[in-house]
């Protein structure tokens, strides 16, 4: 569970993080109830969901996926509330959630019979049941990222949003199960919990989730007695490098957007910038002016560029690393305002200010430890391609690192050699990324991948079917 999200008779006490109060109170799924839940969804995948071609099911998902678009509005305010981000973000979660038009013809390219030869075909398994466990940073967009390529393989899903976003997961899974037939998808709601009753339980056949580390390692320990598919993605701790010959102007803007974009509560946010030395000062003084124009208050004023932190338990983190950082010898560059008259510890808000901090070493926690938080965190390396590469790779974890250099040669042999999934050149590679990229954590940053051609055949098995051939006996006679 959370810290800061309450479970009081076995109901989610559902807080806006930007002013403490309550927006609802949600019903957790009785434990008792979970077995039923998965013998109705073994019964509509076996009977009504996996027989059913390809192509119609496709047809249904965009159906049910269109039927969504007349709440993005709702769903944008409702994220907003529900976690904090800036209305203009939760806009933007929306509006890519929906629009998957390129993702559903790669969903039939994943999922269509390949003919090898007149004696083979290969042809894809549903596995079954799934379990999908989404996070609170992306509440709508990570739910469809795993339920669509697993419905489209023939699977029935059982859905558990995060407790901290109930109301965006239900709005969701209602919405699809609109049009979908009965029991194909179905919701459940609670705690930590109820999420290990899923993963733990006979019946299950794979469990998807987005989310830390730490729980994914739980999970797969979970689902190794009975050799349950797991597709997890996990933290990171991403790298930046910016090399002397980087467009300058480029590397501050991104180095601001994406260390601070949701209030820096992204997985593959840049959390450890490295800068050559020759322009640290430089860079520096940009970092902080552009740093100024964000402005840290309730995601649904228009002023707002910066939330509040999603709950106490995330707070207490960012705040530990920027005291710690400073006792341990880290160099406070700026730190923005936060919204007055409000106390954090009574009124369940928790609002962090926007923060650069420089002079950092590997040993720090800050530079160790994810911290999904507002903070632009910089130290310098001496502009030696190698000292780029191992301070990248310095880390357990390994889901996006990010390039920044005029030398494309360079830029190319500095990110063959980094250990990530993703690796953007002079860009946030996540803005860019085409739909067939898949999403894949190296070392603690996942486990299995989703997403690209490689991701969503992840949600179904390849079967070979081979044909004894007459022809093929008589022409190896003959010869």
């Amino acid at each position: 569970m959370v810290q800061g999200v309450g479970i009081k008779d076995n109901r989610i006490i559902n807080r806006n993080p930007a002013t403490g109060e309550t927006i609802n109170k949600i019903p957790c799924t009785k434990l008792q109830d979970i077995e039923s839940i998965i013998k109705r969804s073994q019964h509509a995948q076996q009977n009504v969901w996996s027989i059913l071609p390809l192509q119609e099911r496709l047809s249904i998902l965009k159906k049910a996926l269109e039927s969504l678009s007349s709440k993005k509005e709702e769903l944008a305010i409702t994220i907003t509330k529900e976690m904090g981000k800036v209305k203009s973000e939760s806009l933007e979660e929306v509006s890519l959630a929906l629009d998957q038009d390129e993702l559903f013809k790669l969903l039939q390219e994943a999922n269509e019979d390949e003919i090898i030869n007149d004696s083979c075909t290969i042809v894809r398994d549903a596995h079954g049941v799934v379990v999908v466990l989404s996070p609170w940073n992306f509440p709508v967009l990570e739910i469809l990222l795993l339920v669509l390529p697993a419905l489209a393989a023939g699977n029935t899903v059982i859905v558990k949003p995060s407790e901290v976003t109930p109301t965006c997961g239900e709005m969701i899974v209602t919405g699809l199960t609109s049009l979908l037939p009965k029991d194909v998808i179905q919701l459940t709601q609670g705690d930590g919990t109820v999420g290990a009753a899923l993963v733990q339980a006979d019946g299950v056949n794979m469990v998807a989730m987005t989310g830390s580390s730490d729980t994914g390692r739980k999970i797969v320990s979970s689902c190794s007695s009975t050799l349950k598919r797991v597709i997890l993605e996990l933290g990171g701790k991403d790298p930046m490098i910016v090399f002397s010959d980087a467009d300058m102007s480029k590397a501050v803007s991104d180095a601001v957007t994406y260390s601070l974009y949701n209030t820096g509560q992204v997985c593959c946010a840049v959390e450890r910038i490295y800068v050559e030395e020759s322009i640290k000062d430089e860079f520096e003084e940009k970092v902080v002016q552009l740093a100024k124009e964000y402005t840290v208050g309730n995601g649904l004023n228009d002023a707002s560029k910066v939330g509040p932190m999603v709950s106490k338990m995330q707070f207490d983190i960012v705040n530990n690393h920027i005291n710690k950082t400073i006792s341990e010898g880290g160099k406070l560059l700026y730190q923005s305002n936060i919204p007055k008259k409000l106390d954090n510890d009574n009124n369940n808000v928790y609002y962090c200010p926007v923060t650069v901090i420089t002079d950092l070493n590997q040993q720090m926690t800050i530079q160790r430890n994810e911290t999904f938080g507002p903070i632009i965190a910089i130290s310098s390396f001496s502009g030696g391609e190698n000292d780029a590469v191992n301070l990248a790779n310095d880390t357990e974890y390994g889901l996006t690192s990010y390039v920044y250099t005029s030398d494309k040669d360079k830029a190319k042999r500095v990110a063959l050699k980094i250990k990530s999934g993703q690796v953007g050149i002079n860009c946030y590679s996540p803005e860019y990324a085409s739909t067939k990229c898949p999403w894949v954590g190296h070392k603690g940053s996942g486990y299995g991948y989703h997403s690209g051609l490689d991701g969503l055949r992840q949600f179904s098995l390849p079967k070979s079917l081979v044909w004894y051939n007459e022809d093929d006996d008589s022409s190896s006679s003959e010869e």
